[in-house]
């Protein structure tokens, strides 16, 4: 654990509801919080030219900015500044290498989605190994407000140790339920030959699914007691369950297959979270 929080800004309204955010994870984590800009200059040096000291100009208002909206949201926490120049993708993928959690802003719904300082979120969280949290500007009060639970799809079909980990300590610190959320289609043999749905064999096929749910939580429930879960099995497409399930949530969390060889990819249920869903994303990977 390296105890510190990442969180990239540029000045936009959306960079600042992800600060307010992330200084109350920092809060709740007892971890430090940096704040971090990153630009280029708009011309080159010419060859052989002598370094000149580093005077960032504009950066320095959007750091403040960021300062006081911390501040105010969680007065006395501890705080880190890091001015970069460099390509903003490349700074907070080295960034994240360094911190705990990354957490950028989201600009609005649909697929022109994007993060803070100018680049794509989502071309980015399949190159960090930690966690990173989209967060969006909201028009009725503080990123930190809203949601009475924590939810968390889970998917069945693959190790899930990291997601479930995180997703309980969350929900711990925050002392709100965690609603862990399971999405499958119906298999085939639910339909009958005209392509009806048998409802015996969907009963079957859903009690099925509530049983393998509930032995995947039943280890984390043993080991985080004080978390109250709610298990919620849907038998549809896993990405619309689970925007259903995070419909009173104050945090989504999802997984991503973290693969260290080849090109980095998410899935369409991340895609479909961070485009859609009424609050902050959480995207973890896990093997």
């Amino acid at each position: 654990m390296k105890n510190v929080i990442t969180v990239g800004v540029d000045g936009t309204p959306q960079a600042l509801a992800a600060a307010q955010w992330a200084a109350h994870e920092a809060q709740l984590r007892q971890s430090r919080l940096r704040l971090l800009t990153a630009w280029q200059p708009l011309t080159a040096k010419p060859r052989g030219a002598p370094r000149a000291p580093e005077v960032p100009h504009w950066p320095d208002p959007i750091i403040e900015e960021a300062r006081a909206a911390v501040e105010s949201a969680q007065p006395g926490l501890p705080v880190d500044v890091m001015l970069v120049r460099e390509q903003p993708l490349e700074a907070l993928v080295e960034a994240a290498g360094q911190a705990d959690l990354l957490v950028l802003g989201s600009r609005g719904l649909g697929p022109a989605a994007r993060f803070a300082l100018g680049g794509t979120g989502l071309d980015l969280v399949p190159r960090v190994a930690v966690p990173v949290v989209l967060v969006r500007a909201r028009e009725d009060g503080p990123a930190t407000e809203g949601g009475n639970s924590v939810a968390v799809g889970v998917s069945l079909h693959a190790p899930s140790e990291g997601l479930l980990a995180f997703a309980f300590e969350t929900a711990a610190r925050r002392a709100v339920p965690l609603c862990a959320v399971h999405g499958r289609n119906l298999p085939p043999f639910a339909y009958d030959q005209g392509g009806a749905v048998e409802r015996a064999a969907a009963e079957e096929a859903a009690r099925i699914a509530r049983e393998e749910l509930s032995e995947a939580l039943r280890p984390w429930q043993e080991k985080f007691r004080d978390v109250r879960v709610e298990e919620q099995v849907v038998m549809e497409s896993p990405a619309p369950a689970l925007l259903h399930g995070a419909a009173e949530a104050q945090l989504l969390i999802v997984g991503r297959r973290h693969i260290g060889h080849g090109v980095p990819r998410i899935g369409h249920v991340v895609h479909a979270a961070v485009h859609h869903a009424p609050c902050p994303v959480a995207i973890v990977p896990h093997e």
